[in-house]
């Protein structure tokens, strides 16, 4: 029982990944019957866990533990999971809307915390409260949507689309429903101008520099990404590769059903894929940098003040050090000791594991989980898809590598400039 106290929050992190992985690999052999039902029992079962084993002071505590960044990022995956399942049920208005107006309370509760007020009344985050139920209302009408398609085709009733056969013209009437929303939007802004301060500073100063210097709401999750990447990878390749990937989904995916009308029963992996890369590796991204990043870049619970002399160790090191250092208890090599190509032994084990990763990983999935994927996809195609996935899926593994271990780098060239 000591060593399960001690190693509590390990033990619950990789309950949650093994259990993801369970999941996904499950939901893609499409044997989920029972195992969505016992999905629902895991969040009940962790929280009751450390509540019970847990050292808490306060349910204030308990809550900033509970959203830890690595706890964070395996809920939203898993709720994305779990939504994606029983869409269905969850979608219907009277349990959806019940959902939301909780989410709601708990919102704008937490904002009689000081600390929280703090955060949420200021005037650059005030976007991101508009953005995280405005997405959340959206999230739900696309699901919705697709539950009442998928129950009319099992029904062999007609789409909702097909029962919408109601022609107008541009003029008069789409051109006075624009006007409307014009002048609406218009009102709103106009409002939001006069009642919220605008977020202006004083001069740039290189003598004074805020902490945290965060950058506009709308760039902070690529300000997150540089934590984790080298920046020219965060801030230009996979940004890049993220808004391509979503947008080659649908041509990469030959599927030629669910064209023009919601659906979820009948494109499941390239609508999963794109909820994946928009709220988990933007949206969340966002959240992150927004709420939970203070004062020297540290993370900090929404309920816990942002004390800028909190000293955080920095251990961070890299995959080589890990190998050589602490599992083979050398010394790194060094041109001395490994001749002029020294860097090539010492990131041997980044090089082997990008290799697996990048290579190896996708050669698998291709005769297992993907087999029949690649027949309807075709070599290219699939090449291209797994170029984008495997690039995309680094993110969380990068994220979950540097909280759980404090590796920095896989791959560490500063000879050529590359880190990954």
């Amino acid at each position: 029982m000591a060593f399960m106290t001690e190693h509590l929050e390990l033990l619950n992190t990789i309950f949650w990944i093994g259990t993801v992985l369970f999941f996904a690999l499950a939901l893609s052999l499409k044997r989920i019957k029972w195992i969505k039902h016992v999905m629902l029992a895991v969040p009940i079962v962790m929280v009751g866990l450390f509540v019970t084993c847990g050292e808490w002071n306060s349910i204030r505590d308990f809550i900033n533990w509970l959203l830890g960044p690595e706890r964070l990022l395996l809920f939203t995956v898993f709720l994305l999971v779990l939504a994606m399942l029983y869409y269905q049920q969850w979608t219907k208005p009277w349990v959806a809307g019940p959902l939301i107006f909780v989410f709601a309370c708990v919102y704008f509760i937490s904002a009689f915390d000081d600390d929280f007020f703090l955060i949420l009344t200021k005037p650059d985050n005030v976007p991101i409260t508009v953005m995280i139920f405005a997405v959340a209302f959206f999230v739900w009408l696309g699901f919705r949507q697709m539950a009442l398609n998928d129950t009319h085709m099992t029904e062999n009733k007609p789409l909702i689309e097909a029962e919408h056969t109601d022609r107008v013209f541009t003029w008069p009437d789409l051109v006075y429903v624009e006007l409307i929303g014009i002048l609406l939007v218009s009102v709103v802004l106009i409002a939001w101008a006069i009642l919220v301060r605008a977020p202006l500073e004083q001069p740039a100063n290189p003598r004074v520099v805020p902490n945290p210097s965060k950058a506009p709401w709308y760039f902070v999750g690529l300000q997150e990404l540089m934590v984790y990447f080298d920046p020219w990878i965060a801030g230009v390749l996979l940004p890049v590769l993220i808004i391509l990937g979503l947008c080659a989904l649908p041509y990469l995916d030959k599927n030629p059903k669910g064209n023009g009308y919601y659906t979820l029963k009948e494109r499941p992996f390239a609508i999963g894929i794109f909820l994946m890369g928009f709220l988990v590796l933007w949206v969340l991204l966002i959240v992150l940098g927004t709420f939970f990043r203070g004062p020297n870049w540290n993370f900090f619970g929404p309920y816990e003040p942002w004390d800028p002399h909190r000293a955080v160790t920095l251990t961070n090191v890299h995959l080589a050090e890990y190998f050589w250092v602490h599992w083979l208890g050398s010394s790194l090599p060094t041109f001395e000791s490994a001749g002029t190509g020294y860097y090539y032994l010492r990131e041997l084990p980044g090089l082997v594991a990008l290799v697996v990763y990048f290579l190896l990983i996708p050669f698998l999935l291709k005769t297992t989980v993907f087999k029949r994927l690649y027949t309807q996809m075709g070599f290219i195609r699939y090449l291209v898809m797994m170029v984008l996935l495997t690039w995309m899926g680094l993110i969380p593994i990068k994220m979950l590598l540097r909280w759980l271990f404090d590796l920095k780098y896989i791959l560490a060239i500063p000879e050529w400039g590359l880190n990954v």
